[in-house]
């Protein structure tokens, strides 16, 4: 018995130091990866002297002459990854409603294996049917003479299709955890089905919904090949969804391997990964204060 017992306790402490270990290596890793991006990416201030509001603000990208306004590839993130989540969020939360509440049979079956299909896709793929068919689709549909239709919106259109299955997952999960006795009270009242998702389990789940958006916004922020395929990498600002331009993925991807290190051309891409960061960050603070009031809103 004593045996027994201390065979456990062993478990249970080498268990509970394991899983502590691993937290803290993560915090640490994510803290050096954070301070290396400043370190590396604060350089072009810091180091080769250039202003901050030049580079957020600057329209033409020249790191050879001193010239290196990011502010094509930023519009060109935030407007493809916001047409993204525009798109993907709805259909990725009535997708999560029908396999929930509508009819969890077949969104087991069918719908939730299909989903989990598209998550395993490599993103060349996505890239190449949108090259092939989407592209050749936005000319035709939309009579455009020029490009064969790489612009924002395939780019938006096959980001929106890259994340949907991660929004619909953890979207999901949310809306699987709201206390089933919330729902039998609801239709004890009278409640329609409609009522009871509007008024009842989305609010309840909202938190969780909003959290599969935030991964969405982090996959669509860093995509870089799919997207460098249909968006055309044109280095001018997009008058509208249907005219090219470029982002700061794909620039990183394109120009990382030939710039020579300790340039400005090279830390001035080191300060694109760390405006990403950024962005993204912001993004992730965004979201997480929208859920928090949605949830003390339902509850």
């Amino acid at each position: 018995m004593l045996l027994h017992m201390k065979s456990k306790f062993l478990k249970e402490t080498l268990g509970k130091w394991t899983v502590s270990v691993i937290g803290f290596f993560i915090i640490i890793l994510t803290l050096v990866i954070t301070y290396f991006l400043f370190y590396k990416g604060l350089a072009t201030f810091t180091v080769h002297k250039f202003s901050v509001f030049d580079f957020l603000l600057g329209e033409t990208w020249e790191p050879d002459s001193n010239k290196i306004g990011a502010a094509v590839f930023i519009r060109g993130t935030v407007l493809v990854s916001l047409l993204a989540i525009a798109l993907a969020t709805p259909f990725a939360i009535a997708c999560a409603i029908f396999m929930n509440d509508i009819s969890p049979k077949v969104g087991s079956k069918f719908l939730q294996p299909a989903i989990e299909i598209f998550v395993g896709i490599p993103s060349v793929v996505y890239g190449w049917v949108g090259v092939t068919v989407l592209c050749p689709f936005i000319a035709r549909s939309f009579h455009i003479t020029f490009g064969n239709g790489l612009s924002v919106l395939a780019g938006g259109i096959v980001l929106a299709v890259m994340i949907f299955p991660t929004i619909t997952s953890v979207s999901a999960d949310a809306l699987r955890n709201v206390s089933k006795d919330y729902k039998e009270a609801s239709y004890a009242l009278g409640s329609t089905r409609w009522q009871m998702l509007s008024k009842i389990a989305l609010p309840s789940a909202s938190p969780g919904i909003f959290t599969g958006i935030v991964l969405g916004i982090d996959r669509a922020l860093g995509e870089a090949l799919a997207v460098s395929m249909v968006i055309g990498n044109a280095m001018k600002f997009p008058k509208d969804i249907l005219d090219q331009t470029t982002t700061l993925t794909t620039q990183i991807a394109s120009a990382m391997e030939n710039a020579v290190d300790n340039t400005p051309a090279k830390d001035s891409l080191w300060t694109m990964a760390l405006l990403l960061f950024v962005i993204s960050f912001l993004f992730i603070i965004v979201i997480r204060l929208i859920g928090r009031r949605a949830g003390r809103g339902a509850r």
